[in-house]
């Protein structure tokens, strides 16, 4: 079976502030999507593997987000833990030309 990619403009580059999360239903997943202070855009799965803390208000450090639960750490680009054996899935996303965030979800 081959998987489709789907890109969904989820809204303004405006509407996560610089160096913030945010959550945003996206192909009917809840995401977290993320804008550093160079403006650069990542997406997450929306819960941390360890306990489920909420990633999207968790602190963003260039290109990781810490867990506001137990301070475990995720690479942004590639989702490896930093400081745990745990891992998020990830989500290709970008600004397009009107300045909208865009993600990319597969779907089956």
């Amino acid at each position: 079976m081959t998987e489709t990619v789907l890109k969904h403009r989820v809204g303004p580059l405006g509407a996560v502030p610089r160096g913030e999360g945010r959550v945003f239903e996206v192909g009917g997943q809840r995401l977290a999507v993320f804008r550093t202070h160079a403006d650069q855009v990542f997406a997450t799965q929306e819960r941390c593997p360890h306990l489920g803390g909420p990633l999207a208000d968790g602190l963003i450090d260039g290109g990781t987000v810490i867990c506001p639960l137990h301070d475990r750490t995720y690479d942004l680009r590639s989702g490896d833990g930093v400081n745990t054996e745990c891992r998020v899935q990830t989500y290709p996303a970008s600004v397009d030309a009107e300045g909208a965030i865009v993600v990319e979800v597969g779907q089956d």
